[in-house]
C-alpha cells in the first residue's frame, strides 16, 4: 500500500529525537558499554526498593531491586522489550494477520505500547477531521449504509485522487460505546472490502473485545487484513485495570513508526512501572492464563448484564426499547415518548436519585436530540440495578404524561 496519502504534513516532517534513540541505544547495549550520553538519573537516589503485587488468580508478581530500577527508569517509547515481544506473540497466535509475514515496506503487522487508547483517539477533531456519521443497528455499522455515502465519489475520483477521498473508518466492532452493539462476520468482511474499493483504513478500537459474552468469538478485521489497512486498538483497562494505562496498537510498521514518533515528542513513553507489572504477570500466566482470566472476566459482567435485563424487562417494558449487548459493560435504551433525553436525565434522574448517561452525548454533534440513554451495569448489585430502574420508570412516566 501507498501509505504517504494518510500521513499528515506534519507527521511526515516528523523526525526522530536524537536523545530517545540514545537511550534506547542504550538499553540495547551490554554492561560494558560506559555512557555518558544518556539524561537518566541515577535509581539510587530513588526511594522504592522492590515491591510485592498479590494477585487474584496465582503467584505474586515479584519485582526484585534490580528490576526496580528498570521500571524507575526512562523506557523505549515503543514499550518495554519484554512486553514487546509477548504482545506480538500473542496478536500473531490470537488473530493469525496476514501481515505478519510482510516486509516492512508492504505494511508487515508491528506493535507499539501506549498510554491508553483515548489520548490518540480525542487529537482527531482538533485536527480538523471533517466527520461522518455511518448508520448502525443492533448488529454494528449497515455496510449499505456506508456504500451510500460513499457513493458520492465516482470511480474516477477513486482512481486519480482528484477529490479528497475518506481517510478512514474509525469502528467500536464488540460492545460497541454505547450502543452495546457488535458487528457479525459477514458485516465485517463486506466493510472491509469497501475499504479495499475506496481505499481508506480502518481503525478497529477494540477495548471490549475480552468481554464479549458468546463464543466462538468473531474474527477481526485484523485477521482479515490482507493489504496492511487496519489499525488496531487493544487495551487492558477492562481486564486488569483502568488506572495502570496501558493498551496497544498494532497495525502496518509504516503508520505503528509514525505513531512512535508521536510518542517519542509527547508522552516519551508509557509508564515503565506500570509496563514492568503487567509484562511481569503475563509472563507467569502464559497466553493461555491470560485468556483463562478473560473467561473469569467475562462470565461476571455476564451475570451483571443479565441482571440488568431482567430489571429492565421487569420496570421499563412497554415505556423504552432495548437489545441484549453482545460485548461490553452497557445497556442502550430508547426511552418511548421522549424525544430527547437531556434534560431527563441531567436535570430530572437527579432528583430521583438515579443517574444514567444521556444519548445526546455520544453524538459527532452533541446538540442533535437523542432518545436514549446508556446504562453500565459493572459497578451496580443487582438490587441497586433493580431500584434505579423503578425509579427511571417513574421519570418516564412523568416526563410523558406531562406532554
Amino acid at each position: 500500500m501507498n501509505y504517504s496519502r494518510f500521513i499528515t504534513s506534519v507527521s511526515a516532517a516528523r523526525k526522530a529525537s536524537p536523545i530517545r534513540v540514545l537511550t534506547e541505544l542504550m538499553q540495547k547495549s551490554p554492561p560494558s558499554l560506559i555512557s555518558l550520553a544518556g539524561g537518566a538519573p541515577n535509581p539510587a537516589v530513588f526511594p522504592f526498593k522492590k515491591a510485592t503485587i498479590a494477585t487474584g488468580h496465582g503467584n505474586a508478581v515479584e519485582i526484585g531491586e534490580d528490576l526496580m530500577k528498570r521500571a524507575l527508569q526512562y523506557s523505549a517509547s515503543a514499550g518495554i522489550p519484554e512486553l514487546l515481544s509477548w504482545l506480538k506473540n500473542f496478536q500473531r497466535n490470537l488473530h493469525n494477520p496476514p501481515t505478519a509475514n510482510y516486509s516492512p515496506e508492504q505494511g508487515q503487522m508491528e506493535v507499539c505500547v501506549t498510554t491508553g487508547s483515548q489520548e490518540g483517539l480525542c487529537k482527531l477533531r482538533p485536527l480538523g477531521c471533517s466527520i461522518i456519521n455511518v448508520p448502525s443497528d443492533q448488529h454494528g455499522i449497515i455496510p449499505k449504509a456506508l456504500k451510500e455515502i460513499l457513493s458520492a465519489w465516482s470511480p474516477e475520483d477513486i482512481k486519480n485522487h482528484s477529490r479528497p477521498l475518506p481517510k478512514f473508518l474509525y469502528t467500536i466492532p464488540n460492545g460497541c460505546n454505547p450502543t452495546g452493539n457488535s458487528l457479525t462476520t459477514d458485516r465485517k468482511k463486506e466493510i472491509y472490502q469497501i475499504a479495499r474499493k475506496y481505499d481508506f483504513l480502518i481503525i478497529e478500537d477494540d477495548p471490549y473485545y475480552f468481554l464479549q459474552f458468546e463464543k466462538p468469538w468473531a474474527p477481526s478485521f485484523l485477521s482479515m487484513d490482507v493489504d496492511g489497512r487496519v489499525i488496531r486498538t487493544d487495551s487492558f483497562s477492562k481486564v486488569l485495570s483502568s488506572g495502570l494505562r496501558v493498551g496497544f496498537l498494532t497495525g502496518p510498521k509504516p503508520l505503528i513508526d509514525r505513531v512512535i514518533l508521536h510518542i517519542q515528542v509527547s508522552t516519551m513513553h508509557t509508564s515503565t512501572f506500570t509496563q514492568m507489572i503487567i509484562s511481569q504477570l503475563l509472563q507467569q500466566w502464559g497466553e493461555k492464563g491470560f485468556l483463562e482470566h478473560t473467561d473469569r472476566v467475562v462470565e461476571f459482567y455476564r451475570t451483571q448484564r443479565d441482571a440488568m435485563l431482567i430489571a429492565a424487562d421487569k420496570w421499563l417494558k412497554g415505556l423504552a426499547e432495548w437489545h441484549p449487548p453482545a460485548a461490553g459493560m452497557f445497556l442502550w435504551i430508547k426511552i418511548k415518548g421522549v424525544s430527547d433525553t437531556q434534560q431527563l436525565i441531567m436535570e430530572k434522574a437527579l432528583q430521583k436519585e438515579v443517574l444514567l448517561v444521556p444519548g445526546g452525548v455520544f453524538n459527532i454533534d452533541s446538540s442533535e436530540p437523542s432518545p436514549y440513554v446508556r446504562a453500565s451495569f459493572s459497578l451496580p448489585s443487582p438490587a441497586q440495578m433493580d431500584l434505579a430502574f423503578q425509579r427511571l420508570a417513574d421519570l418516564i412516566k412523568e416526563a410523558v404524561w406531562k406532554k
